[in-house]
């Protein structure tokens, strides 16, 4: 295995920054001690707040709660809304590696890829969030929009449902089922030296490392240091990945002051990356192939490279009175070199491509300012909170596209072809090596509102209203002039109600929306470029939530209505009809009996297509949302052997579509995962080895899908589908200094 030189400098170096003993992971003996060990390490004023982070919850695989928007950390038993929060703890013995990894294990949640070339994204309750759209430490749009690492952060929180009120609109146009937001590490209370190596499927190697400080009076002064680099081989024939990335963290605590601010970069590259499946011209699915086999071009590749960073302070005016201030900023350079496969015949697996080269630049400012303060008015508790945020991205594209000129090839036995020329008749837009400025995306927001607390707060009645701007310019790849302008604002309200049944149970129910920009008019309307309203999603949600100190969960029912476009019959496109997603979640962590932890749940999604002016879709199942999925995932501690511990997790995911029309139908699919750990002293030092096997029985699988409504191309809808990763194992050793 060769390493990257920056994991060669790294194992060189940082074993002379080896100071003090950390126990990150515990033997089972010491199951209730690692516990509290997370809970330590997460009070370090992990946002700048005076909450910190949400403790961790029994078996240390989820948070009791996480960020509620601009109500702040919240104890889930609280909110009139669920959160998922996965810690660090989790993310570490699973191996995960995205976000995507991290989210598997939500029930309400499945990871596909967006359009082109391989950006993850995340289903949350049937509504697509692309990783442009996952929030960092409370802002969105931080992050690398492709592919997210984990190796920086100590929360993966997921909030279910719409939440224009909470954090508000979405840039990218997602945030209708839920919101992502990750949480950035912070120095622990006590000294931390981690140093982590491994090795994967096809030889991919892994090092990393994890160092933290805390200095000055009361150890007020915190920072902490990740660097990881994995590059190699993977499990799917010739696919090659390098990824390097790195972190800085500073944090401050004083009595009334907080502050904490993050620089982070990260450079993936992908070499003979396999692409997703175009089916759209297809009346039925191509059986998925094996699963470790490649039918990418050797020349095709996908670069990213991305600086990011946040600076947040908290300041308390009084006891009741505390505001703060937040700002983020991300630069991006992206190119790429694609040739996706576009099946045109399902039973032979015959089809073509072409190549598709872009480049892309980003650079996005985001903000937010905001006061909280409690007081009483007799018997009635209230937490005000008012808060203003604004968003600014511009992005810089260039493409070069040869759409006529295409290349025979075939899913099941691809053919290979060295990188061709563009031809004459391909279609261009801008400089690829000096892309001009093609479009820009604005945001602002105010919003306040109220949590009231009654009968010695154990009911909260939360009632606020966002008022959003939204702004979007498009100018032409050429010549850099507008050619579109985009501008609307609306209100979104929100009203929720927790009542506090017992300790144990709490009810509650919501109504919120999301906010989205509309869709503009295809080039095939008789109005192309005409922007729509802004789509307007209500969502009304009723839960129960069961807290019972060593496990919990809850049940949650709702119903989101997404408005969407369409073609009318006189050629023009307007906003006709909707998407219905109605559904019931049913979530469960915890460790129930000392030594075995359970964390899963289950998803029963009813979406529809409604009014869309097309009688032949009316009634059917919204594009790649499956009726039914689930989770089932469970740790044990091997009684009489010490620091054993061994974990499973089946993933199930039901049938679904791939067109509006419901005629390519992807097969349910289910997947078993498996893995162990060992923990043991050397030296007085915690080793901790960890393996683990993904999709243990090598199974061919259809895993996700995506397209575009036929009513809202206006053509054949543009359908893709994504085949599952073969079985894939991971084997790291960790070691705490």
């Amino acid at each position: 295995m060769k390493l990257h030189p920056l994991a060669r400098c790294l194992a060189a170096a940082l074993p002379c920054c080896a100071a003090a003993a950390v126990y990150a992971q515990s033997t089972p003996q010491q199951q209730d001690n690692s516990v509290t060990l997370e809970t330590v390490t997460v009070e370090a004023s992990a946002d700048a707040s005076a909450e910190g982070l949400s403790p961790a919850y029994a078996g240390g695989q989820v948070a009791r709660g996480g960020r509620a928007g601009i109500l702040g950390t919240r104890d889930n038993m609280d909110i009139p809304v669920v959160i998922n929060s996965y810690t660090n703890q989790l993310i570490q013995d699973q191996q995960a590696r995205s976000v995507g990894d991290v989210l598997q294990n939500d029930p309400s949640v499945r990871v596909s890829r967006g359009f082109g070339n391989f950006q993850e994204s995340y289903s949350i309750r049937g509504f697509v969030l692309d990783s442009d759209d996952v929030a960092y430490n409370g802002l969105y749009s931080l992050l690398p929009r492709q592919y997210i690492a984990t190796e920086l952060f100590e929360r993966v929180e997921v909030l279910h449902g719409a939440s224009a009120f909470l954090t508000g609109a979405a840039p990218g146009g997602g945030g209708i089922g839920g919101v992502v937001n990750l949480v950035p590490k912070r120095a622990p209370n006590e000294p931390l030296t981690r140093i982590t190596t491994g090795v994967g499927s096809g030889g991919q190697g892994l090092l990393s490392t994890d160092i933290a400080r805390r200095f000055g009076p009361d150890d007020r002064m915190g920072i902490r240091i990740n660097a990881a680099t994995r590059t190699g081989e993977t499990g799917i024939d010739d696919e090659h990945s390098r990824l390097s990335v790195g972190s800085l963290g500073l944090d401050w605590r004083g009595d009334r002051l907080r502050l904490s601010g993050d620089i982070g970069w990260q450079d993936n590259r992908l070499k003979r990356t396999r692409t997703n499946v175009d089916v759209g011209a297809l009346s039925e699915l191509p059986s998925a192939p094996d699963a470790s086999s490649n039918w990418a071009q050797p020349w095709s590749y996908s670069n990213e490279r991305d600086v990011f960073g946040t600076l947040r302070g908290e300041y308390d005016f009084t006891d009741n009175i505390t505001g703060w201030a937040a700002y983020g900023m991300r630069n991006s350079h992206e190119s790429n070199s694609l040739a996706n496969i576009a099946v045109t015949n399902a039973g032979t697996g015959e089809g073509n491509f072409y190549r598709f080269d872009n480049t892309r630049e980003d650079r996005v400012n985001t903000g937010e300012l905001g006061l909280r303060a409690k007081t009483r008015t007799g018997p009635v508790g209230h937490e005000f909170v008012v808060s203003a945020a604004f968003f600014d991205l511009r992005k810089k594209n260039a493409y070069a596209m040869d759409f006529f000129n295409t290349f025979p090839t075939n899913l099941y036995d691809p053919v290979y072809y060295p990188k061709p020329g563009f031809s004459g008749a391909a279609f261009r837009g801008g400089d690829l090596d000096s892309p001009l400025v093609q479009g820009r995306v604005r945001t602002s927001s105010f919003a306040i509102g109220d949590t009231l607390s009654f009968a010695e707060d154990r009911v909260l009645l939360t009632l606020g209203i966002r008022h959003q701007r939204l702004e979007t310019r498009n100018y032409d790849y050429n010549t850099g002039v507008l050619t579109d302008k985009y501008e609307d604002n609306r209100n979104s309200p929100v009203a929720g109600l927790v009542v506090k049944l017992s300790p144990q149970f709490s009810l509650y129910g919501n109504y919120i929306e999301a906010l989205t920009q509309g869709e503009l008019a295809p080039a095939t309307a008789s109005n192309p470029g005409t922007s729509l309203p802004p789509y307007v999603s209500r969502q009304k949600e009723v839960g129960l939530k069961y807290d019972g100190g060593n496990f919990g969960g809850n049940v949650a029912f709702f119903t989101t209505n997404r408005p969407r476009g369409a073609f009318n019959n006189d050629g023009t496109f307007s906003t006709s009809g909707e998407n219905r997603h109605q559904g019931i979640e049913l979530s469960m962590y915890g460790e129930p009996v000392r030594g075995f932890r359970l964390l899963g749940g289950l998803t029963w999604l009813d979406a529809k297509q409604r009014d869309t002016g097309a009688a032949g879709l009316d009634g059917k199942r919204v594009i790649a949302v499956s009726r039914f999925q689930g989770n089932l995932g469970a740790e044990w501690d091997v009684p009489g052997a010490s620091g054993l511990t061994l974990d499973g997790r089946v993933v199930y995911t039901g049938a679904a579509y791939a067109d509006d029309a419901n005629t390519l139908r992807i097969p349910s699919w289910t997947r078993l995962d498996v893995g162990a750990r060992y923990a043991m002293d050397v030296g007085g030092h915690v080793l901790t080895l960890r393996a683990r096997v993904e999709n243990l029985t090598n199974r061919d699988y259809w895993s996700a899908a995506g397209g575009t409504p036929a009513a809202t191309a206006g053509a054949a809808s543009p359908s893709y589908i994504v085949l599952g990763q073969p079985r894939t194992f991971w084997l790291s050793a960790s070691m705490d200094f």
